[in-house]
């Protein structure tokens, strides 16, 4: 029998505040164990939570992003459950009343557009990290994350393969940088997915059971996980076994998943509304204000990117990943208004020597002046194409002005028509045999007599001014 796979998706992302959920520890990444604590996130008794304002405004945004609904009025539950990470032995959650509710995402798979229904977008506090010695018997607690601001989306059950997932889970990350709200970072925990995956026969409407799974930190173990949890329900299913409704951790090393515990449901966590917490009161002119902070998304730059600047869908696609990245062209081009010849520099030699220094392109060294400045050389015929590609690395790492470069190493290139004169004429003096050749209609020979011009000048002749040269002189 052939299965379908139906997925939906739970993706934590960790907002962006200075301070946590409901007390004013920071939320800074990588400080030592259990120094951004206090009574409130540790669960002391007596102590009340205070909501972080920013962070509402956050998921606001973010909810309008996804095309949400924003209720005008939602509340904070307290979902109960024991863990070693989570101090008060139940978080402040949202459950039948979140932030946003009924929203949608257009991401494109294979030539298609796929509508992913967004089900709800609520707000929580994060828990602490459980850190566990290799190899040896002892586990420790961190609660420098416990309380930390998180938006959970969950999707309707809409995606149907590991590609619609990855497609889906891209756009929603762009979508979170850009607005600033979460810095999309899974190896760091900033972003984290769980999908929820069942399998039914194809052309069936009912569910399957279904199976979560956790402890996944990229788009490629992501993609990894659900291709093996395809194959194994399938061949449970093909076995007449019965799937059981669980959650499971991805095995990096082993490459398959694992069984965790046993699937809870909502009941099981028996949420109530939080005592400490008053009903979150959300004026329609509040978020109209927060609207307007909203900046262009990555998919409206997209198209935007392709018909003002007639760059190809793929450049469109490389430069606006990166709201930082998308601003670094545009500012490009508004000096020198010419879209392609920015777009090859910034995602060929810019982006080569960020990334081999591992550097955002908001520190970059080579700011839009300086790749304008080089840009300009080769137009004016100062260096060739091949001398500004050259010295690119040098500009990147040295900080020294292009024209500074060109002058120290003496590139600049050789435009002087009586200098290239003496070249040719040099060439031609030493090679009669291919200037016979030439004249007697072997026009193939001519890109030897290019060759061996630009070898005579180092390098430095000017391209265009030798073939226009040589074709009047070897016309003889």
């Amino acid at each position: 029998m052939a299965y379908e796979a139906v997925i939906g998706l739970e993706v934590h992302a960790q907002l962006q505040t200075r301070s946590k959920m409901f007390c004013g520890c920071a939320t800074e990444f990588g400080k030592p164990p259990n120094t951004q604590t206090c009574p409130v996130c540790l669960g002391m008794p007596g102590t009340l939570p205070v909501i972080n304002r920013k962070a509402v405004e956050m998921a606001i945004r973010t909810g309008l992003a996804l095309n949400c609904t924003i209720r005008s009025q939602n509340r904070f539950a307290r979902k109960n459950y024991f863990y070693p990470d989570l101090p008060k032995g139940y978080q402040i959650s949202q459950y039948e009343e979140p932030i946003c509710e009924r929203g949608w995402v257009d991401v494109q798979v294979g030539g298609t557009v796929k509508r992913v229904q967004i089900r709800r977008a609520h707000l929580e506090e994060d828990a602490g990290k459980n850190l566990h010695d290799g190899g040896g018997s002892d586990s420790r607690v961190d609660l420098n994350r416990a309380g930390t601001p998180l938006l959970e989306i969950v999707t309707e059950p809409d995606l149907r393969s590991p590609e619609e997932v990855i497609a889906y889970l891209k756009r929603l990350r762009d979508i979170l940088v850009y607005l600033e709200v979460c810095d999309g970072n899974m190896e760091q925990g900033s972003l984290r997915c769980e999908p929820n995956l069942s399998l039914r026969p194809v052309g069936r409407q009912e569910l399957g059971t279904k199976v979560e799974l956790k402890n996944i930190n990229s788009f490629r173990f992501v993609k990894e996980a659900l291709e093996y949890e395809i194959k194994r329900q399938t061949n449970v299913l093909g076995e007449g076994g019965k799937v059981e409704q669980e959650t499971r951790l991805w095995d990096v090393d082993r490459g398959q998943t694992a069984v965790m515990r046993s699937k809870e449901e909502a009941h099981d966590y028996r949420y109530f509304p939080d005592p400490d917490l008053v009903p979150l009161a959300i004026s329609e002119e509040w978020v109209e204000e927060l609207r307007r902070t909203i900046p262009e998304l990555p998919a409206a730059r997209f198209q935007r990117f392709v018909t003002e600047y007639g760059l190809p869908e793929y450049d469109a696609g490389v430069l606006t990943a990166s709201r930082a990245l998308a601003d670094y062209f545009e500012a490009c081009v508004k000096l020198y208004g010419q879209p392609k010849t920015v777009s090859n520099w910034v995602m060929g030699e810019l982006l080569r020597e960020l990334n081999n220094s591992n550097t955002a392109v908001t520190a970059s060294p080579v700011g839009p002046e300086r790749l304008v400045s080089l840009l300009r050389l080769v137009d004016q015929g100062t260096v060739s194409l091949k001398v500004a590609r050259e010295i690119f690395p040098e500009l990147y790492a040295s900080g020294k002005a292009p024209e500074q470069i060109v002058e120290e190493k003496g590139l600049m290139q050789v435009s002087d028509e009586a200098e290239l004169e003496k070249l040719i004429q040099d060439v031609m003096d030493k090679n009669p045999g291919q200037l016979a050749q030439y004249r007697s209609g072997k026009e193939a020979v001519f890109s030897f007599f290019v060759g061996q011009v630009m070898k005579a000048s180092g390098g430095k002749a000017n391209p265009q001014k030798v073939n226009e040269l040589l074709k009047r002189r070897l016309a003889g």
